[in-house]
């Protein structure tokens, strides 16, 4: 059996996520069930929430609307308590360089954005989508490969702009040095945060209370430290009726 959780997992969260799975594991265990004994790191993230061995890993919610709806099950969305968003629920933050004197972010319609993939809700189709009401498209665009990479692409003066999910905006200003050299210009709406997934022949119900409670009960600076509140039940019709852009 296979769990992960790569979404937020960087150096300073590594251990809080570890010990986050072994409460989840070690409930699990106590109660009959299989679990994994570590989470797997190594493996891309398409492989592991394909794999029929799933049991527990958190995903985008763009993946999952155009695709993994189909072969998983949502275990629930946590939520991290972000700013201007209903439980579950988070948004992308559009950032620039400190000192850019552009403030409108139509300013910014011929700029060079940086961007994590395609695949990405927040890196992606949420700021694609919330630019194309404003009347323009990004088309000058810089691929990095993940949100923190963005970030220093805009400072290092790479890209002009970026948006990152409001949870690793938080994580860069603690963790990255390039934080002081950005801002943020703007915000999309909110919607469904990165959900826990499992496989269809899990008791989706039975892993939705163990980790619940493992929420709950793990150690409080480890909480702290990945933002953790609560676990929310999102359906997942309110994943597929978010737009693409």
């Amino acid at each position: 059996m296979i769990a992960s959780l790569g979404m937020y997992d960087r150096a300073e969260t590594a251990s809080a996520n570890t010990r986050f799975w072994t409460e989840i594991r070690d409930r699990l265990r106590r109660i009959g069930l299989e679990a994994p004994q570590d989470l797997e790191r190594a493996s891309p993230f398409w492989e592991t929430w394909n794999s029929p061995n799933l049991l527990f890993s958190q995903t985008c919610g763009r993946p999952y609307r155009l695709r993994l709806h189909e072969t998983t099950q949502l275990i629930g969305t946590p939520d991290y308590g972000l700013p201007d968003c209903q439980p579950g629920y988070y948004n992308s933050v559009f950032i620039v360089r400190a000192r850019d004197t552009r403030n409108d972010l139509a300013d910014f319609a011929s700029a060079r954005f940086a961007y994590n993939e395609e695949m990405s809700q927040s890196g992606w189709a949420a700021p694609q989508c919330h630019v194309a009401g404003l009347g323009f498209q990004f088309t000058e665009l810089l691929q990095t490969g993940g949100h923190a990479a963005s970030a220093r692409a805009v400072a290092d003066r790479k890209a002009d702009i970026a948006a990152l999910d409001a949870l690793t905006w938080e994580m860069v200003k603690r963790y990255e040095d390039c934080s002081l050299e950005l801002r943020v210009i703007a915000r999309t709406e909110p919607s469904p945060g990165l959900p826990y997934i499992t496989s269809k022949t899990t008791n989706r119900a039975t892993l939705a209370h163990v980790v619940a409670a493992a929420i709950d009960d793990i150690d409080l600076g480890d909480r702290r430290t990945l933002r953790l509140k609560s676990l929310v039940q999102i359906p997942a019709a309110a994943y597929l009726a978010v737009p693409n852009p």
